[in-house]
């Protein structure tokens, strides 16, 4: 029977890919990961992993028992978190990232009203990129994020509809949009967009950066942006334009940057995400005090 420190060092050893990333995130020393990681390989009777001077990587014995085994251990520690949270109630920590200045404030408001009614619940707030949102949902390291919808992915819930904000296309100053009072969405074909990372789900990419206009014409697909802020510098240095929330004036001015209201495009949409095995009593009263407080404001 495998200890809980080795199932722990494998999989996370098998994600990271890196001894001491790994001995970082679980806290303990490289020495240690080393050692467990040679024990498991020896029970095992054959190599997890291929080590070299410059990389580790996975055997296909080691992968093949990585995709075993990581849908199980989270079912384990899901169930067992659920068993935490229900004897405890509204205790523990409660970890909620977001993406970008107008989430974060977003999320100082909801987590205000959260602590009021819970007030033995802690709430850490944490920034991420729009590629880590599903990383660290899927891998245990966030509770909740806040996203841009839709998001249609197997295992991930999503919370209503927190906030709804024109949408905006962003182009360069020196574009010949940039005079225009608005754009509508046939305007995408005389183009270039700039492209979402394949990374992300591709109900959230079909709907920011679609390959055509609504009457079938195609769009000049530009190059891939990894972070917002490296899409509008592709896009201040002439290299595409990209669809944005109308946030996004207020709070990513830049002077090589215009943003020109859509006509016809549908709204940009905000909501919560989580793990749909870690609907927790914390998960609900949290999702719940976004929704009231923005509620309230309307």
């Amino acid at each position: 029977m495998l200890e809980r420190h080795e199932v722990e060092a494998f999989l996370t050893l098998a994600e990271e890919l890196h001894f001491g990333r790994t001995a970082e995130r679980l806290r303990v020393s490289t020495a240690r990961i080393s050692q467990t990681i040679a024990k498991l390989e020896r029970r095992a009777g054959v190599p997890l992993f291929n080590r070299t001077s410059r990389r580790v990587e996975l055997t296909p014995v080691g992968q093949q028992l990585y995709e075993d085994m990581r849908p199980a251990w989270d079912q384990i520690s899901s169930a067992f978190e659920r068993t935490i949270a229900s004897g405890r109630g509204l205790t523990g920590t409660l970890r909620v990232a977001f993406v970008g200045a107008a989430g974060g404030q977003l999320l100082v408001g909801a987590t205000e009203l959260f602590r009021q009614r819970q007030p033995t619940c802690e709430v850490r707030l944490r920034e991420a990129q729009m590629t880590d949102l599903m990383p660290w949902l899927r891998h245990g390291e966030t509770d909740l994020a806040l996203g841009t919808f839709p998001v249609d992915e197997p295992g991930i819930a999503t919370g209503p509809v927190l906030v709804s904000e024109a949408r905006m296309l962003a182009v360069p100053v020196g574009h010949p949009f940039a005079c225009r009072s608005s754009v509508c969405m046939e305007d995408l074909a005389r183009v270039t967009l700039l492209q979402l990372p394949d990374t992300l789900p591709g109900s959230l990419r079909d709907d920011r950066t679609p390959r055509t206009t609504p009457a079938g014409r195609p769009i000049d697909l530009g190059p891939t942006g990894a972070t917002f802020t490296e899409i509008l510098t592709l896009i201040g240095a002439g290299r595409g334009v990209f669809p944005v929330g109308a946030q996004a004036r207020r709070y990513y001015a830049r002077p090589d940057v215009t943003y020109i209201p859509f006509s016809d495009a549908p709204p940009l949409q905000w909501g919560l995400l989580w793990r749909a095995d870690n609907t927790t009593a914390r998960v609900r009263a949290f999702t719940q005090a976004a929704h009231d407080l923005i509620n309230d404001r309307t």
